[in-house]
């Protein structure tokens, strides 16, 4: 398939710049696979489609407070740096973005907090805005960690065009969040409430854990043509064998195993073994799905409305077929749906 098959009109104001008032309130649209059938639902209404023995399974990635803003030394520029990952604890090493890009050098110092409490030393160049740093920071991990939450922004995307406030803090966050390392939020499991997750697990559902952390390649833009020269970048993924267990169970006994969120989809793609069963694993994927695909694990989906020509839309489509997919989404855009990480969910099964 090409990239311009996943190009649509999308209006700017149908991209969410809030969360909806209560977490499970906002719309739900159901796709169903073998009918074509679109309904229009509130998220809350999700559990009438599972049933006892049924499987959930979500990502518990937690997103960190991954945007700092720090100042150049000497010309005092402001220089905006994405923390993407922790290469070395003990060196205090990171992965980041930094922008503008052209104004950081190998040598450069940056300085962060009003009174200068955290200092990095730019070390290497790695992509054209990508960087490694060190900073420098005399106190232990825990004292280092305080300071660096004090300092970081909810990393929200650019396309939400505000300022992050206390209120994100907790939303940009699902409430099963366990392991830090996502720079990204697993949206599609943005929409669960404590009281829901209780209300179906008193249901019989079983929910299944996995982690997959999700990064910024994720929403790196596709810029080939011919999809099959794409190239993910790397994510950490982990599955463990509780979650496997679970999991297989269902399986065997033909439930629903519905994966919320492609962050989800993407690590139970990465773990199968040869009879389509999941596996205990951890590592780091760049599995990149997109039609045709066979899916081994999951039989439903629940996943957020994404933007046109992104690798995630891509998986939608392979997930539910490509002609429902974009009907889904014409609807969506019709039904005047919020799209995107505070948006409206679409549950396929």
């Amino acid at each position: 398939m090409k990239l311009s098959q996943f190009k649509f009109d999308l209006p700017i104001n149908l991209i969410a710049q809030h969360p909806s008032k209560q977490r499970d309130e906002s719309r739900l649209m159901v796709v169903h696979k073998d009918t074509g059938k679109i309904e229009h639902k509130i998220f809350k209404d999700v559990m009438n489609y599972f049933d006892d023995k049924d499987v959930m399974i979500v990502n518990n990635t937690k997103v960190f407070p991954a945007r700092l803003y720090g100042r150049k030394e000497k010309t005092g520029a402001r220089i905006e740096v994405f923390l993407l990952r922790e290469l070395s604890k003990t060196n205090r090493l990171w992965d980041v973005i930094v922008d503008p890009a052209r104004k950081i050098r190998v040598g450069n110092k940056l300085y962060f907090g009003d009174n200068d409490e955290l200092v990095a030393e730019v070390i290497d160049n790695t992509t054209s805005r990508g960087r490694t740093i060190r900073f420098l920071f005399d106190g232990n991990e825990q004292e280092f960690k305080t300071v660096l939450d004090s300092m970081g922004e909810t990393p929200l995307p650019k396309y939400i065009k505000r300022k992050p406030d206390e209120e994100d803090r907790e939303r940009y966050q699902t409430v099963y969040a366990k392991y830090e390392g996502a720079v990204a939020a697993p949206t599609a499991g943005l929409h669960f409430s404590r009281e829901l997750i209780k209300r179906m697990e008193i249901k019989g559902v079983k929910f299944a854990e996995v982690t997959l952390h999700t990064g910024l390649g994720t929403f790196r833009p596709i810029e080939v043509e011919d999809l099959s020269k794409h190239k993910m970048d790397a994510e950490y993924f982990n599955v463990d064998e509780y979650a496997c267990d679970i999991v297989n169970k269902g399986i065997q006994e033909k439930r629903k195993i519905c994966s919320v969120g492609t962050t989800t989809l993407r690590a139970l793609e990465s773990s199968v073994t040869a009879r389509g069963l999941l596996k205990p694993e951890a590592g780091w994927t760049n599995l990149f799905i997109h039609p045709p695909f066979n899916f081994s694990i999951a039989n439903s989906l629940i996943t957020n409305l994404h933007l046109p020509k992104t690798s995630l839309l891509i998986m939608v489509a392979a997930f539910a077929g490509y002609d429902l997919a974009m009907e889904a989404y014409q609807t969506a855009i019709k039904e005047k749906y919020h799209f995107f990480s505070y948006g409206d969910a679409m549950l396929v099964v």
